[in-house]
């Protein structure tokens, strides 16, 4: 098949789409599919058998004053796609989503008339340039990951004024993805309660979306048994400002343990950490925190063989990477039941209420004094990866199901 895959994000270390355009592509490829990718800042990393289409973005919502105007070429900014990006920026808008979706339109119907696409899947975009697309005569799909009313919700529960309400009121273009996701040839999502908030928030229905878990590397993220594991060290990965992580709950719960820990957070290096670094000040508990900020896969891989316990405290998420790279490593999850982390984690962790520090600290202490446990809990997380988290898997379904939506969309 020829495959065109769309990604506004592009480098696995700027979010979950990143790894999943890798993997994905990679792995369609490996099965003989001819894999194209058209793909925004931050660029990805070089893919093995994947050709790459760069889409560039003047990256104007960062911008500020007469940054906006480029040195190299002052005019860019009457470029009708880069007014409309600035223009809706200047509002508190973040119109990267849309206009990378407007420009991929036409890269791909250049692209059509040279290599013939099979299918257009697109990557958590879902801005309205896929309508456009639409009327190539190819069907389009897209997966999402969650609905993006589940980041609004959270920006609303956590503003601390009608102000910083209404910025994020501003800034998720909910109602795009809305009509664009409904109108679509089918939804990819990765999780049962994804496709559940897919079909309340965006009113996407129940038999247009397909559950195909993501998958893992179990080349890289694998138990090292040369790594020592070190006591009663926990971890946690994710972005430490993000209120869906959760990592309020889990600060909160270090108050309350009565096991000595040393908690190591990866965090991306978050650019500020405001509201973090005033809460652990606030708890007393700076010494008992390790920031490590961004690290290398493989030093990623080597916290999760260090450490005794992988904690994803999430009040929400659609799938939850460092639950499933945690347990393919052979380290103990402890997760909440926020979104599809249930789902994740099996039998194979222990799972806890979301938003509940006092339940998340005493699941901390037994796990720690529990060594029989943490032992039975590392080989079923080993095994359940094995079994559902397979990339070629994921990919093998992608692909009969693209073919049905072929099937349906040449009658």
């Amino acid at each position: 098949m020829r495959i065109c895959l769309l990604c506004y994000r592009a480098n696995p270390y700027c979010g979950g789409q990143g790894i999943y355009l890798k993997y994905v592509a990679e792995a369609l490829s490996r099965q003989g599919h001819k894999v194209h990718a058209i793909v925004g800042p931050p660029y990805p990393q070089p893919m093995d058998n994947v050709t790459v289409h760069y889409i560039d973005n003047n990256q104007y919502y960062i911008k500020k004053g007469f940054e906006i105007i480029s040195r190299n070429s002052p005019f860019d900014i009457f470029h009708p796609i880069n007014s409309y990006e600035c223009i809706h920026s200047r509002f508190g808008a973040f119109p990267e989503i849309s206009s990378f979706s407007y420009r991929a339109f036409f890269a791909v119907r250049k692209l059509h008339k040279q290599f013939q696409f099979d299918i257009i899947h697109d990557n958590q975009c879902i801005g309205y340039g896929l309508l456009f697309m639409k009327a190539l005569g190819i069907p389009v799909i897209a997966t999402i990951h969650h609905p993006l009313t589940i980041d609004l919700e959270n920006v609303l529960e956590r503003g601390s004024s009608f102000k910083n309400k209404i910025k994020g009121v501003m800034f998720y273009p909910v109602l795009m993805q809305q009509i664009v996701s409904k109108r679509l040839d089918h939804i990819i999502t990765v999780s049962e309660d994804s496709k559940r908030r897919i079909a309340s928030d965006f009113g996407v229905p129940l038999h247009k979306q397909s559950v195909v878990y993501n998958g893992l590397d179990i080349a890289i993220f694998k138990p090292l048994p040369h790594i020592k594991k070190k006591a009663n060290k926990i971890l946690f990965v994710g972005n430490v400002e993000d209120g869906k992580k959760g990592f309020v709950y889990l600060l909160k719960a270090l108050t309350l343990l009565k096991t000595n820990v040393t908690l190591t957070v990866i965090d991306g290096g978050a650019p500020h950490r405001r509201i973090t670094q005033a809460l652990v000040d606030t708890l007393g508990i700076r010494d008992t925190i390790e920031f490590a900020g961004t690290t290398s896969t493989q030093q990623l891989v080597e916290h999760y063989n260090e450490s005794a316990i992988t904690v994803v405290p999430s009040v929400y998420e659609g799938f939850g990477f460092p639950a499933a790279e945690a347990m393919a490593c052979g380290t103990p999850v402890i997760a909440s039941d926020g979104g599809a982390l249930r789902e994740v984690v099996g039998d194979a962790g222990i799972v806890v209420p979301s938003r509940d520090e006092v339940s998340l600290a005493n699941a901390i202490d037994n796990l720690l004094g529990n060594t029989k446990l943490r032992q039975e809990l590392s080989h079923k997380g080993i095994e359940r990866v094995k079994t559902h988290f397979n990339w070629d898997s994921a990919s093998s379904k992608m692909v009969a199901l693209y073919k049905q939506v072929i099937a349906t969309h040449q009658r």
